[in-house]
């Protein structure tokens, strides 16, 4: 029969015990120790309905949907400005090649191949740009001004890097754009304003162009 084995602390002789006397042991009910309360689970749905309804009760739901709306409205009349951009001080200049190579094969509507898988296709001698890109800082009076001194409406698109582009559409009667998470920025490597991006045979001309001391210091910020 098995035993099991205990040894003294002292490392005297060892007690034998049998397992008879250990499953005499046996799980008893010892009655209740202490005060007992029902464990209660309010029902999800039931909650968000009670909340609903006393948002509903003191107009709370009618002043959440106004202010989601005036934030909706304020973020696309100003955007968020493009993180990073500074006021050019030093004239850069650079070449950007735009060209791309092909991940998959180009067809036509009539199935045609147009461009072959790993072709390298430069957009720029199909399709040249007509306008310029005119970078500037909304917020900065000096770059705005001479930006719309310097190109026409049908020369330049005048993008913004802060600023609002609705707000300066009425006072100058010209159409403004707004490099939105200054996706076209970081594309071209543009860090400072006011930047222009032109056309350069196969190639984009990107220049960044700091303003005359007097301009830049004159103009300050547009309230």
């Amino acid at each position: 029969m098995s035993r099991l084995v205990l040894l003294s602390a002292a490392g005297g002789a060892a007690l034998l015990i049998g397992w008879p006397l250990i499953s005499a042991v046996r799980a008893a009910d010892y009655g209740q120790m202490g005060q007992t309360f029902p464990i209660i689970e309010a029902d999800l749905l039931t909650t968000i309905e009670t909340r609903l309804r006393t948002l509903e009760a003191n107009g709370g739901i009618e002043r959440l949907q106004r202010e989601m709306q005036e934030q909706a409205v304020a973020s696309v009349r100003r955007p968020k400005r493009v993180d990073g951009m500074t006021p050019a001080t030093t004239k850069r200049e650079w070449l950007f090649d735009p060209s791309i190579v092909t991940e998959d094969d180009i067809v036509d509507a009539k199935g045609n191949l147009i461009a072959a898988r790993g072709t390298r296709v430069n957009p720029l001698d199909t399709v040249q740009l007509r306008q310029a890109l005119v970078f500037v800082d909304g917020d900065n009076a000096a770059e705005l001004l001479w930006a719309l001194r310097t190109w026409s409406d049908t020369a330049a698109k005048i993008i913004f890097v802060s600023g609002s582009p609705f707000d300066a559409m009425k006072p100058w009667q010209r159409r403004f754009y707004f490099d939105q998470g200054g996706t076209l920025t970081s594309k071209f490597g543009i860090r400072h304003t006011p930047a222009v991006v032109s056309a350069a045979g196969s190639s984009l001309k990107i220049s960044e162009v700091p303003l005359p001391r007097e301009a830049a210091t004159g103009g300050g910020k547009s309230s």
